[in-house]
């Protein structure tokens, strides 16, 4: 058996659902929203989108995703994501010289609709890696208007066992609302290597193809949480076991470096934690740090060790340096070969000003927070 089906309650227990020797539609890529064309009125463009404007020269004008907060007069009250925006066209705004209407291109996807829409709302933009602030809107014509939900992706689970709380689901008349479960990979020793949240919206259940007493059971959708199918080599190197050299996620591109870096988050959540190790002297490999991801695997192999955790993006990059993920401030970093990286992110740009790489962002954010850090 290679999964495990597990549910928690209020406490966080984890109480056993059923185990699985397979499953099917496990690794798929995200159905992406069709693509549409929205306007920004009124904008005050500012980081990524200014940078854009400003240069109008630069093609492709991609943006990537882009948060769009729905204001009223004191919070946020909607979340909706522009996917894989890119800048048509922009011309000044009539009223407002100093403002611009902005044409882009992108899917649309409605995260968090808690609240109507204000009578009189504002928009805030964020985008790139580290969220940086975007500007803001009057208005963006096209966001409110109903969309069709995605296909669903069918999943199955092949040769299970169902424990009692699964056979009191196949049970039950399917009209009842589904359960959400979490969908646990183990390595071939039975460590945990991934969890993924499923709904158990069954529409069928079969005895196995691998016989016995065991049951097939097809979900009408296997969710949203599912790893792509570039991760698909990724899971299969873990498989054997947790990465115990270095450099193991360097042969990948920046997407399986992703992945590698997913897998991680699990390494940190361990039943005992020990005190954060504090001083000390760390070497960084930076001979492979050719993207983002890269860079993140490096830096959590420095201070950890091979498959270990220290935050994948810049955010969750911070929260590790506060502490409690294994190694905290001070202590000395050695950065070996660090012109690797320093060519290969330098256009990788994500300070709100503009002024500094992702590169010279980490090393200034990592000095900030009492880190000494010595490029080699």
């Amino acid at each position: 058996m290679k999964y495990l089906l597990v549910q928690e309650d209020e406490n966080g227990v984890e109480q056993l659902w059923g185990k699985c020797a397979g499953v099917e539609g496990l690794f798929v890529d995200p159905v992406p929203p069709p693509r549409e064309v929205l306007t920004l009125r009124g904008c005050r463009p500012d980081g990524p989108l200014s940078y854009i404007l400003a240069d109008p020269d630069v093609s492709p004008r991609g943006l990537g995703d882009v948060c769009v907060e729905v204001w009223d007069d004191e919070q946020p009250v909607q979340w909706w994501t522009l996917v894989d925006a890119v800048v048509v066209a922009h011309q000044p705004h009539p009223t407002d010289p100093s403002r611009y209407d902005i044409v882009v291109g992108a899917g649309v996807r409605n995260e968090e609709s808690f609240f109507e829409v204000p009578a009189a709302p504002r928009f805030e933009l964020f985008a790139g890696t580290t969220v940086a602030a975007a500007g803001w809107c009057s208005a963006v014509d096209g966001l409110f208007k109903p969309r069709a939900d995605p296909a669903p992706v069918p999943m199955e689970l092949i040769g299970c066992e169902p424990a009692e709380p699964l056979l009191a689901v196949l049970r039950r008349p399917r009209a009842r609302e589904r359960d959400w479960v979490n969908l646990l990979m183990l390595d071939r020793h039975g460590a945990v290597m991934a969890s993924r949240t499923v709904g158990l919206a069954i529409t069928g259940a079969r005895p196995s193809v691998l016989g016995g007493t065991l049951v097939d059971i097809a979900l009408t959708d296997g969710g949203d949480d599912r790893p792509s199918p570039v991760a698909r080599l990724i899971w299969e190197k873990w498989y054997q076991g947790a990465p115990a050299e270095p450099n193991m996620w360097a042969p990948y591109d920046a997407q399986g470096r992703a992945a590698w870096l997913d897998l991680t988050t699990r390494a940190w959540r361990v039943p005992v934690r020990r005190p954060d190790q504090l001083g000390g002297e760390h070497h960084l490999d930076g001979r492979f740090v050719t993207d983002v991801p890269g860079l993140h695997c490096a830096i959590a192999e420095a201070l950890l060790g091979p498959g270990r955790y220290f935050g994948r993006e810049w955010n969750a990059f911070i929260d590790c340096l506060c502490g409690g993920f294994g190694v905290a401030p001070p202590f000395t970093l050695v950065w070996h070969h660090s012109e690797v990286a320093r060519r290969a992110l330098s256009d990788v740009v994500e300070d709100p000003q503009g002024q500094l790489s992702y590169f010279e962002d980490i090393v200034r954010l990592l000095e900030h927070r009492g880190v000494t850090v010595l490029l080699r």
